[in-house]
Formats: structure tokens, sequence, C-alpha cells
């Protein structure tokens, strides 16, 4: 599966009404369950092929009016079969296979229906089938093979485009436009310069006259799109605002949070000032009589000498000798991450990482890292680099015991639903919480620059929840955002001006701190019976073992609990 830190995952295909699984008998969940997984990869085929599901290779979701009616008309029949199954009649972990099933669905219908995102956001597309980096750097076959895919999804480009291009019709916000033409200026440009590098291996003169020929085809589609967005700029907008409604109701359908926006955001607030006042103490130590400012350039300015890339791959090593020396969680299996710098076309985000899905079978993940934008004064590219402490945990969040754990175990999940399904707040509150999880546990000895780092990193995750509240419930603009990163999360100019950008069409970044604060919350009532520190690997084992549902369902599972909450 490939996992980024942008969007939720978003269904969106051809597939027919009738094509929905219907209601089974109360003993045949599995076939319901697992009629809903085929449903959804012939929906989507670009989902399919990321979980390794290779007959779909080189085939795009269809992205007309159409295609998009006939997904939403698919979601509310399964969702109708779902609900109207009496969970009464099913045995424990299919009643909760089942409320996890209807979650995902709901959660899809909210971006599709009531987001509208297909309609208003470039985000949709770029995080949602245009992304060839799985038949470009992931070895699941022989490099004539993925060549072949590639032409085959290069050819479809120019089709989608045009549907791209029909549905993004209205006004736009400048954060969209500019999204969108470094994307799709991104994709031109590799397919362009870079994508012939990449299958250099194939001497097939054939084939690589089919490759420059697709590759063409998909450059002058996105350059097309790129125009496209450049002609949004004169009627351009500042409204990217979901509003208060909309913003708590995708809370409410994609994670399962039902509280009110005042209480969802005083609890960002308290973990806000929480780490500003763990800042605090952490610089008292390190840059006694020094400003919170100086103290993080002390770390920030601590950079790798031969780059992040080389740094992250010092690290990883370490990082998961602690994790077997402390005993904090099981590492299912031998794999390792490669570490790698992310392609052009994908750097909107300073740190992602790719893992092949639950269907795929001794393929590597790669965790890449984004150079700064050469576009920026010096400067600002300087500062957008990481120290190595702030990079560590980075490392901590995407590896070890982050992301990549994280789906060793939901790839060994023993529900097939839950290898496929892996929500926004749990992977995303995963990584996140994991990181203050390693400080806790003793990671690099109480050292105050190791937790300054750390603290950097859980800052930027609160201004991301309180950006995220404030531009689509409380009125705040992009500027204000920036400031509040700069001036209360203290974040580097360039981090700044990319994560005020990404909060306007990724509301859903709150999902980060939201995940570890719920995460948190469970482990403090579930180990409390259970010895305490001593249990915080059963937990762990426990928690990953479900794959990748909101979190409510999964504390209604560990707590014994009748309903699915929200406990912060």
């Amino acid at each position: 599966m490939k996992l980024r830190t942008l969007l939720p995952l978003l269904f969106v295909g051809v597939a027919a009404c009738d094509s929905a699984p219907k209601a089974p008998p109360k003993a045949d969940w599995k076939t319901f369950s697992d009629a809903y997984i085929e449903a959804t990869f012939k929906a989507d085929p670009y989902f399919a092929v990321y979980q390794g599901r290779h007959e779909y290779d080189g085939i795009l979701p269809d992205w007309s009016k159409a295609g998009i009616n006939a997904e939403i008309a698919r979601l509310k029949a399964a969702l109708a079969d779902a609900e109207a199954i009496d969970p009464a009649g099913l045995a424990d972990a299919d009643r909760f296979e089942r409320d996890y099933l209807i979650a995902v669905t709901r959660g899809n219908l909210f971006w599709l229906e009531t987001a509208r995102w297909p309609y208003r956001n470039p985000a949709f597309y770029t995080d949602g089938g245009l992304d060839p980096n799985v038949y470009v750097a992931r070895p699941y076959a022989a490099p004539d093979v993925r060549l072949k895919a590639f032409v085959k999804y290069a050819n479809a480009l120019p089709k989608a485009a045009e549907q791209i291009k029909a549905n993004l019709t209205g006004p736009m916000p400048r954060t969209y436009i500019d999204y969108g033409l470094a994307a799709f200026n991104g994709y031109a440009d590799y397919f362009a310069k870079d994508v012939k590098m990449a299958f250099a291996e194939v001497k097939d003169e054939g084939l690589q006259k089919e490759l420059g020929a697709a590759s063409s085809a998909g450059a002058k589609a996105m350059r097309d799109l790129a125009a496209f967005m450049e002609t949004k700029r004169t009627g351009q907008t500042e409204d990217f605002v979901l509003g208060p409604e909309t913003f708590a109701a995708m809370v409410r359908e994609t994670e399962g949070v039902d509280i009110s926006l005042d209480e969802l955001e005083r609890i960002g607030e308290a973990d806000l000032k929480r780490n500003q006042a763990a800042l605090k103490s952490a610089c008292d130590k390190l840059a006694p009589g020094k400003s919170i400012a100086d103290c993080m350039a002390v770390v920030a300015n601590d950079k790798p000498a031969d780059g992040p890339v080389a740094e992250a791959r010092r690290q990883l090593p370490d990082l998961r000798a602690f994790l077997v020396k402390a005993d904090l969680v099981t590492i299912p299996g031998t794999e390792e991450a490669l570490v790698e710098e992310s392609p052009p076309f994908n750097r909107q985000n300073s740190a992602y990482i790719d893992i092949p899905g639950p269907y795929e079978k001794g393929l590597p993940s790669v965790y890449y890292i984004s150079p700064p934008d050469p576009s920026w004064p010096k400067d600002v590219q300087d500062g957008f680099v990481p120290g190595k402490l702030d990079l560590l945990f980075t490392s901590v969040h995407e590896v070890w015991p982050g992301h990549f754990l994280n789906f060793l175990h939901a790839n060994r999940a023993k529900s097939q639903f839950g290898k496929v399904f892996v929500g926004y707040a749990f992977a995303e509150g995963w990584a996140h919480y994991t990181e203050e999880m390693m400080w806790e546990a003793g990671l690099n000895d109480g050292d105050p620059a190791t937790h300054v780092g750390q603290l950097s990193n859980a800052l930027l995750r609160d201004c991301r929840y309180l950006s995220a509240i404030g531009m689509h419930a409380r009125g705040m603009s992009v500027e204000q955002s920036r400031q509040m990163f700069r001036d209360q999360c203290y974040q580097d100019e360039g981090n700044a001006r990319q994560q005020s950008a990404r909060g306007t069409y990724d509301p859903a970044y709150l999902n980060y701190t939201m995940g570890k604060l719920l995460i948190r919350k469970l482990r403090e009532n579930w180990t409390a019976s259970r010895g305490g520190r001593k249990a915080w690997k059963a937990f762990h084992d426990e928690f990953l073992g479900y794959g990748g549902p909101p979190i409510p369902l999964v504390r209604k599972a560990m707590m014994k609990e009748p309903d699915a909450k929200a406990v912060f």
C-alpha cells in the first residue's frame, strides 16, 4: 500500500450500482467483505495496484461525472446492505469488521458527496491515481513488464486530464492553483526527462519506442493540465473553507470522532501548551539563558554534512536496535526500508514512505526525503533541510516504529479487510504517537537536544491541528496560519509556507495529533490494569493487529465498551 502524508485514500471509479455486494446470510460475512474489497478494486484500479493487484496495472479511474456518480451509488448500496445485516448474528470478529466496513464507506462518501472533492480539489487526483511511482520504482515485476504497465498508464493520461479539467470548472483557491501547478508540471518534467532513465535497462527497441511515445503523450497531458490551472489565476480566490458544519462532519464521518468543534479545539490548544512547556524545560537544559527560537536553532543548525538521505540511512539500524532492546513492540518479519530522495512530482511534503500492499511479496519499502524547492531563497532552502535530531524523529515517524512497522503488522492482520483499508488517523496517529513514545522509552537517554528534536515535530503537528480547525471553521487566513507555524510552533519559513498551504487542501491533517491523543488515552486506560509501562508491548501489538480502522472502534474492542467513542 502506498502511504503518504497528504489525503485519506479516496476510492472512485466506474463500478455500476449493481456491482455492490448484496447482503449475505448471517453466517456468510466473509463473502460480503471479500466482495466489497473486489468491488472497490474494480472501482479504483489505482488503489488496487498499490495494494499489489497487478491485473489492474495501467488502468486509471473513471473521473467523469457519470463515473463519480456511479461510485457514490455503489457506496450507498454497499452501506445499506451492510447496515441491514444484524450484528447480533455475527461472530465478534465479523461484527467488528462490519462496523469497520461501514466506517470506511461513510468516510469515502463524505469526500465524494459532501466535500465534493473531485469538483474542488486537484489533490484528489494527484493522490488518487496520477502518481506513476508504483510502475517506476516498485520492483514487483521485471523492468519490461513494468515498462508496459507504465505505457498503458501514460497513454490513459490524456483522457484523464480532460475529465479533470471538466470537473475543476469553478474558481479555485490560490493554494490549490499553486499545488496543481507544482504537481502537474512535476509529472510533465518527470515524464519528459527521467522515465527513460528509469527504464534504461530494458533493451527492447520496440518497447523503448512505445515508452518514448507514451511519455510524450503523458507529459503533454500534464502540461496541458498545468496550463489549465494557470488559467485559474485571473479568478483565484482564498475560498477554500469547508465551514464549521462540514468540518465537524469530516471528523465524525471519516474518523468516528463525534464531539463539538469547541471541545476539539480545546484539546488541540491544550496539547500545544503541553508541548510548548516541555520545549521550554528542554531548552532551559540545552541552552540556558537563550530564547526558545535560539535553542531550536542550536538543534536545527546541526545538519548532516552529507545530506538527510545519508543521515536517515545511518539512523534506521540504530532505531530498530533500540526498539528491540527496549522491548517496545513486536517486529514481524525481517523487512527493511530503503531511503531515497523523493521524485520531483511529489515534494509537497518533506518526507513520506511507499510501502508495498498486502498482495505483494518480498518487495522493499522506500522512505523518501524531499529536497527544498529550488525556487525558494537560499536561506529558506537552507532552513528547510532538517537538523539531525529533527530528522531522527521523522525517521521514527516514517519507519521505526512508525508507518513501516504499522504496515508490517497490518499486512499480517487476520482480517483481509484490515490489511487493505488503513485509515488516516490510525496510520498518522500511530506514527506521530511513536515519536513521543520513543522519547518516553529513553531514546538517547534523556538528551535535551533529542527532546527538542521530538518536540519540534510534535509542535508542527499541533499547528496542523489548530490550522485545520482555524482555517476551515474559524476564519483563519493562510497568512495567519503561516505565522502560527512560525511563532507558536517554531517552524522554519519553508515549512511554515508549505504547511499553511497544505491545510487548505488537506483539512484532515489534524489527524496526526488527534490520532496520537486518542492512542495515548487508550494506552493509559488499557495498561492501567495490566502493569502500566510493562504492558506497553502488549498494548502496541494488540493495537496494531486491527489493521487500521477508526480509533474509536479499536477502543471499543480493546476496552470492551458498549459503544465506539472518542476519548482524549
